[in-house]
């Protein structure tokens, strides 16, 4: 029974978020379909994923190559998977064999692990794959990411160096510290200014994926289009206790 009751938890909580992306984004004068929630399962077991796919989601995002390796098989294709963790140069080819309907990876933060995103894209003639560059806008050296300065370059290397990628917009963590956060969102909005000016894009095509659970709010109302939502959703993560 407790795993009955635990079953309608995540799509509630589900239905709660996607209510209160909508209010943010009337607060901000922004149309709530323009932004995108990504339900980030990682430590969450299959069941709970199919219970939010149930609901009517399709947007999932994984930090660990080996987690979403075990579960994409196991759930429906049209999921669009998101990778959202610091991705090693060894795991590329997994991530991309293992996860036919990847969507779209979230953290290049440099032009090595951008070229061989696209060389085993090519490889393995898959359509282009979607990326956004990663900005450490917190400076925090345990974070990841390029620096704001280096933002441009490795936009431009991705959109005109990699024909099997697909530059699609910009994400950074911000700090922990919600106070924080507004910086750390203005800075990447900032950067995406100069990224779309350099690229002679629309802003409105570069994305701006920021904020978890603690400030999605906030970062809608500066910008966001992307929120990658975890605990909120699925309740706290379960990591396996060190023996």
């Amino acid at each position: 029974m407790a795993a009955a009751a635990m079953d309608g938890a995540a799509a509630t909580a589900l239905r709660s978020v996607l209510h209160r992306v909508n209010n943010a984004a009337v607060k901000s004068g922004r149309n709530a379909d323009q932004i995108r929630v990504v339900a980030v399962s990682k430590t969450k077991p299959v069941p709970l994923l199919r219970q939010v796919y149930d609901a009517g989601h399709r947007f999932f995002g994984e930090n660990y190559v080996q987690e979403i390796i075990e579960k994409a098989p196991q759930l429906p294709e049209d999921i669009e998977w998101h990778f959202i963790g610091n991705l090693q140069s060894n795991k590329v080819k997994p991530l991309l064999n293992g996860v036919p309907n990847l969507f779209m990876v979230e953290t290049v933060d440099d032009e090595k692990i951008a070229n061989l995103l696209d060389r085993v894209a090519g490889s393995i003639g898959r359509k282009p794959l979607k990326v956004l560059v990663q900005v450490n806008t917190s400076g925090e050296t345990s974070k990841f990411g390029v620096d704001p300065s280096g933002c441009v370059a490795l936009a431009k290397h991705v959109s005109l160096g990699c024909p099997n990628l697909e530059f699609c917009g910009l994400m950074t963590i911000g700090m922990p510290d919600y106070t924080s956060t507004p910086e750390n969102f203005k800075t990447l909005a900032n950067c995406r200014s100069e990224v779309c000016k350099a690229l002679e894009m629309g802003e409105e095509k570069c994305a701006l994926s920021m904020g978890m659970s603690g400030d999605f709010e906030l970062a809608i109302e500066m910008g966001s289009t992307n929120v990658r939502i975890g605990s909120t959703i699925f309740g706290a993560r379960e990591y396996p206790k060190k023996q």
